[in-house]
């Protein structure tokens, strides 16, 4: 017996030798057909481990041949296990499919996630899944998480958060442009885009559907053309998707001033099979003022349906449902066409605790967004995704401004107002294949997409009319009679036009980004976009003629190039980047003047750094900018047979440039931080003489300060109290700059913010201060807009 154990213990090293290793190797994919990231999976028994890559990729090597356990798990995630088999010297699995789209598993992974202030990746900024420190572009996420913990009511205080971005104008819902105005690196933009397409309000959306916000920054024509974006950027609203699991949220928010906001979201599968699931986000606000009349109400609701026929195809529906009545803010227009004689708003004699409006004047914004998207995975190395949206906005009540425009004062005040019916449609189709293979050994992702984009507005507007004349001075007894009676009054005793037509436009845009891994750490970016502009003209329909019909074509480059000097932990990032907008001809007073006019360009060149450091517990982007703008149009005048002509040229030019930084952080458990600073430079280089060399006042202020930090005790007898605190600080804000007029500056100021709050198994409360020092401030774009002064919101939230 001895002698066999001992032959035994011979034969044993040559049989282990004799085992065959071999890598295995496979995929983990979500159910929309997207590489799922970050993903563990063991293979048992061995007890090996990996973690799936940014193209949802595992390796195992030295695996012995034979059956084997692969377990595949994620924090939130429930565990799934299969039986394996092993043999020869390669084994490549075939793909896992997770029930859960890649919305849900990023809402899943976010329930784990320490740093709850940011996104490691997003599939919308370059239209491909594509992690942020693979981009050479800048943007800045804000979570819901961030939102909900700032008891935020409202779109514009969201993007407080963003480094570069201040409002310029709160949303007015007038015609045409009615939603809020923001200033981003220097230029003025507008929240347009959901979910990567065109999506156009009449007002600020409503934060209740958005997973995140993404602000997009610098020229950005080549995957979004010139349409509906600004040189700054764009804002990219990223909407909550349908999860497999069923749950939701109910919160109410109240305050000072008749604040009230009841929110609902709620989610889970509608089949059993799990192939078919829903989610419901809701809102009811009203907001009252602190001034002597105004409010704003609103409702929303937003469905959406997720159907996964098969593992390959997914099919989303999603419609946005928004009903706004609202009086006008104040906005006073300072003079245009003289020199100024106050030059703060403290100079003005103006008591803005007056409205000067009634409650009865009001509009509405009422709007419908109706999206489709469907998913397809065609094999393992490309996917089709495409989309349509339709939206349908009205502007439809009463449209009122007050301006200063005596020659000799600024005391005397002129309120205009018009009766306003407007409505606009949008119609945007995207198709985009991307894929992800290999050339040899590099690593090659690519998009080529083509977009079209159809809008269509029909104005029915009364003229505007001077409704009376109010002294700031002293409490004018002709301020209190102004209401929705003395405009119709005004107007029907007009003889001004009215408005009745209706405008068309088209573009068609085709475009391809490519990204190479010349070396696991390397990463080279190039884009290119052709852009095909054809305005349709405006039709007018009193004098049944047709006016302003041109086309244009632009075409706008990218390059970028992405070093991680370490690993998933640090990249270095450079790009060129490239934005245009379309300019419409002129008519000249010479026929051999021409009036055609080539697209606007901006040019931006930008280097920074980007880090995911402490096991991705701090986040930072940290750059710097310089973007400069050419053919601009500006006016000139020329001799022609001893006679002066004013003409119009386009070789106007402007300059844009500055440092960003946006930081957040969670360096302990419960410790969120958010910090973002900026610093931009802006001035026009080459323009009319009246603004030459001076910087525009769509620029904003030149210093912006936030920051946010919010702790949660995790261990103790009152865990789950929370602190937060914040400031927002922008510097001086130049809104009137011209030599006509001279300059008007908005004070700089600072805002203390504060939170306590509260959760409890399922509940959550919450009380909130804003402006807690009582600040008197402004925002402002050629008008001064006040804000509001210190508030305290209570909120009671239920998580089921």
């Amino acid at each position: 017996m001895r002698n066999i154990l001992y032959i035994l213990c011979l034969l044993l090293p040559l049989a282990t030798l004799a085992q065959q290793k071999t890598e295995v190797s496979g995929r983990v994919l979500t159910s929309d057909g997207r590489p799922a990231e970050g993903i563990t999976v063991r293979l048992m028994p061995h007890g090996q481990t990996s973690f799936t890559n940014t193209n949802g990729r595992y390796v195992f090597k030295d695996v012995t041949e034979g059956s084997h356990t692969l377990s595949v798990s994620a924090v939130g995630l429930q565990a799934r296990n299969s039986t394996v088999e092993v043999a020869g010297n390669k084994t490549m699995l075939p793909d896992i499919h997770l029930s859960e789209s890649s919305a849900a598993l990023e809402e899943i992974v976010v329930i784990g996630n320490i740093n709850k202030y940011t996104r490691k990746s997003s599939p919308y900024v370059a239209k491909m899944p594509l992690k942020n420190l693979e981009n050479p572009q800048s943007y800045t996420v804000v979570t819901k998480e961030l939102l909900q913990s700032q008891v935020n009511t409202n779109f514009d205080d969201a993007l407080a958060n963003v480094s570069g971005v201040d409002k310029l104008w709160g949303a007015t819902g007038r015609p045409g442009d009615g939603v809020s105005y923001y200033t981003l690196r220097g230029f003025s933009t507008q929240a347009s885009m959901v979910n990567g397409v065109v999506s156009i309000s009449s007002t600020s959306p409503d934060p209740a559907n958005l997973e995140t916000i993404e602000v997009i920054k610098g020229p950005s024509g080549s995957l979004y053309g010139g349409a509906a974006i600004g040189f700054g950027g764009l804002i990219n609203n990223v909407t909550k998707k349908p999860v497999d699991t069923l749950g939701g949220r109910i919160n109410y928010i109240f305050g000072t001033f008749g604040q009230h906001r009841l929110t609902a979201d709620v989610h889970g599968p509608l089949a059993g099979n799990n192939k078919l699931l829903g989610r419901v986000n809701a809102a009811y606000t009203h907001t009252g003022t602190w001034q002597d009349a105004g409010f704003n109400k609103s409702f929303f609701v937003a469905p959406s349906l997720l159907y996964r026929p098969n593992e390959r195809l997914n099919l989303h529906l999603e419609a946005e449902i928004f009903q706004s009545k609202a009086t006008n803010p104040l906005m006073v227009f300072l003079n245009r066409a003289r020199q100024l004689y106050a030059r703060t708003p403290d100079e003005l004699q103006f008591d803005f605790n007056k409205s000067y409006t009634n409650s009865d004047v009001t509009f509405q914004t009422p709007a419908t967004n109706l999206r489709g998207t469907a998913t397809y995975r065609i094999n393992s190395s490309w996917t089709s995704n495409t989309t349509l949206n339709y939206n349908r906005r009205k502007s439809d009540g009463y449209f009122q401004y007050v301006m200063f425009l005596q020659p000799g004062n600024d005391t005397l005040i002129n309120r205009f107002a018009a009766d306003q019916d407007y409505v606009a449609k949008t119609v945007n189709a995207q198709q985009n294949f991307v894929g992800d293979f290999r050339l040899g050994n590099m690593r090659n992702r690519i998009l080529i997409g083509a977009d079209y984009l159809f809008q269509q507005a029909e104005t029915h507007n009364s003229p505007y009319v001077l409704v009376d004349q109010i002294n700031t001075s002293y409490d004018d007894p002709d301020y209190y009679k102004f209401n929705a009676a003395s405009i119709d009054a005004a107007i029907a005793a007009s003889n001004g036009a009215e408005t009745n037509n209706r405008s068309r436009s088209q573009v068609f845009g085709a475009y391809v980004s490519n990204v190479l891994d010349i070396t696991p750490s390397l990463h080279a970016h190039l884009a290119l976009r052709m852009d095909y502009f054809d305005n349709k003209g405006t039709r007018d329909f009193d004098r049944d003629t047709t006016t302003g019909t041109f086309s244009q074509t632009a075409f706008s480059p990218r390059v970028g190039l992405v070093y991680e000097a370490v690993k998933n932990k640090i990249s270095l990032f450079a790009n060129y980047q490239n934005g245009f907008r379309n300019v419409a001809p002129v008519v000249q007073p010479l026929p051999d003047v021409s009036g055609d006019f080539k697209p606007q360009q901006a040019e931006q060149w930008e280097a920074g750094i980007k880090t995911s450091l402490l096991n991705n517990r701090l986040d930072l982007t940290a750059s710097y900018y310089d973007i400069t703008v050419s053919n601009m149009t500006r006016p000139e005048s020329i001799e022609h047979d001893g006679q002066t002509y004013n003409i119009t040229v386009q070789d106007g030019t402007r300059l844009s440039r500055g440092v960003e930084l946006d930081l957040t952080a969670a360096p302990v458990d419960g410790l969120n931080i958010l910090l973002s600073y900026s610093h931009n430079y802006s001035k026009t280089t080459k323009a009319a003489p009246s603004v030459n060399n001076l910087r525009p006042t769509e620029a904003g202020p030149k210093n912006l300060f936030n920051a946010w930090l919010h702790y949660t005790l995790q261990r103790s007898a009152i865990k789950g109290l929370g602190l937060g605190i914040g400031v927002n600080h922008a510097g001086e804000n130049i809104i009137t700059n011209s030599v006509p007029t001279g300059i008007f500056t908005l004070p700089s100021y600072t805002l203390l913010n504060a939170s306590i709050s509260y959760t409890y198994k399922n509940y959550e409360l919450a009380i909130k201060g804003n402006n807690l020092t009582d600040r008197t401030y402004f925002k402002g774009w050629s008008t001064v807009n006040p804000m509001m002064p210190r508030n305290i919101l209570g909120s009671i939230a239920y998580r089921f």
